[in-house]
């Protein structure tokens, strides 16, 4: 019985209609993805382009950029402070992402610690019961749309334990632990290696904390010099090297080695590890808030962005707030005017009023792989795929019935299946106007003034790639800023 009943399943198997199978033996599968990949965490941090790092506590009082860490608590006492203020100019700004410095280096803790009396509880704003850190997780919450981040420096100038490896070790594990598990979700962590030179000697268990943070809060993004999840760009100028790779080799890599900036700065096209770049930079001169000091030019901050979010990076723009506990005015003003002209550069696609023709496509005319995807609204998960034979000198055209003019070009990879471009180039009309190595997430050409352009024909051209390209945006703007 068994027997008949084997053989019935396979004749009905056959007698399958033809054009079932064939339907599904016409559908193409997406290309092989080129290891290695971001996580779900990953992704959705590089499509937030633009975070925002807040550094504020006892130094704001103090005129310092790096404490002592003998300060008195009696200093901090920020009558105004509005943590909803800070989280509706972010907000404003476009910015989905706050990173608070919990405790910088001078060791004044902005919550009310358990493990030491150098906090906001020894403080005489609001006669110590104030913390820093639970308003501004819940003005975030309330405003919704907004995620906070934490920054616990590792250099500790005031607690005692600070020089002995294990007792100090474990007093910074135990501040971890109470910022993961009081405050609610933190969608990235910061370390770093900042130490002066004249500080003891100190290691840090980064191993043993990193576990720690990914135990209490698994989807968490935490940053340094050697990741895991994001690293330093190796800068404070907010710039990201001209080749921008979100591959790198993280066993090249140690947290606080002045050597390997260059390495952070590029990274590796044979790279293990998916490790993106942060590019942190302030609005001011200053990480903290100084009266003597005003926010960067409008033209400043744009070239930041060119050349962070446009180079394949995450924008950490700090924003300090003032000793009355307010984002200032002047600071709120020019972030207007950044978001303003950010959305009147991009809101416009010129290249969505043209035809797109490809050097070729994968699986054919309706593959699912054409032109039409790289104008439309995903751009993650819809993509311009050639045929495999086209790994290189591929080309997307833009076609335009009439000149057109403009002076910014943007190129975006699918980089849910791995970073892939190593060299490109752009003509107009027959002329080279812009040549780049990697893509990335978004690649953003803006040509010189006096480069402003005028033309039908826009030919972006992938000159060599680990793989096929997988192109899933393109763009033609205009910068009139």
């Amino acid at each position: 019985m068994a027997k008949l009943w084997c053989f019935l399943c396979i004749v009905t198997f056959f007698q399958l209609p033809k054009n079932v199978i064939s339907k599904r033996e016409l559908v193409p599968t997406p290309p092989l993805p080129i290891l290695p990949l971001p996580s779900f965490s990953q992704l959705k941090w590089q499509q937030r382009e633009l975070i925002m790092f807040l550094h504020f506590g006892v130094n704001t009082f103090t005129d310092s950029e790096w404490g002592t860490g003998h300060e008195n608590p009696a200093i901090f006492n920020p009558v105004g402070l509005d943590a909803n203020q800070w989280v509706d100019t972010a907000a404003a700004a476009g910015v989905s992402l706050m990173i608070l410095t919990a405790k910088h280096h001078d060791g004044f803790c902005l919550w009310p610690s358990k493990y030491t009396h150098h906090s906001v509880a020894s403080s005489p704003w609001k006669n110590g019961h104030g913390d820093v850190v639970r308003e501004l997780v819940n003005a975030a919450k309330n405003h919704g749309g907004v995620d906070v981040g934490l920054y616990l420096s590792p250099w500790d100038r005031h607690d005692r334990r600070y020089g002995h490896d294990l007792p100090y070790n474990e007093y910074y594990l135990a501040q971890l632990q109470e910022l993961l598990n009081k405050y609610g979700n933190v969608k990235e962590i910061w370390f770093d290696g900042a130490k002066g030179s004249n500080a003891p000697n100190m290691s840090y268990y980064f191993s043993d904390w990193f576990a720690m943070v990914k135990e209490f809060q698994s989807s968490i993004n935490i940053f340094s010099d050697a990741g895991p999840d994001v690293r330093w760009v190796g800068n404070e100028n907010g710039f990201a090297g001209t080749t921008s790779w979100s591959t790198i080799n993280r066993t090249s890599l140690s947290i606080g080695n002045g050597s390997i900036v260059d390495y952070l700065n590029t990274g590796d096209p044979k790279g293990t590890d998916w490790l993106p770049a942060e590019c942190d930079v302030s609005i001011r001169k200053g990480w903290f808030w100084h009266k003597s000091e005003s926010p960067k030019k409008l033209s400043q901050l744009l070239d930041i962005y060119y050349n962070s979010a446009g180079r394949n990076c995450v924008l950490l723009l700090n924003v300090p707030p003032n000793s009355t506990g307010l984002i200032s005015y002047a600071d709120v003003q020019r972030l207007k005017q950044f978001k303003e002209a950010i959305d009147t550069i991009f809101a416009s696609n010129l290249a969505e009023k043209c035809l797109i023709k490809v050097s070729s496509q994968r699986g054919g005319k309706d593959g699912g792989f054409g032109a039409e995807n790289v104008i439309d609204s995903d751009h993650l998960w819809t993509y311009w795929v050639p045929r495999d034979e086209e790994k290189e000198g591929s080309w997307i055209e833009i076609r335009c019935n009439e000149s057109i003019r403009f002076n910014v070009i943007r190129i975006q990879e699918a980089i849910a299946l791995g970073q892939r471009i190593k060299r490109h180039e752009i003509n107009v009309d027959g002329k080279k106007v812009a040549k780049g190595t990697t893509v990335g997430y978004k690649r953003l050409h803006k040509l010189e003034k006096k480069q402003v352009v005028y033309g039908k024909i826009v030919r972006i051209k992938f000159l060599e790639s680990r793989g096929v390209p997988l192109i899933s945006s393109i763009g033609l703007h205009y910068d009139p800023f």
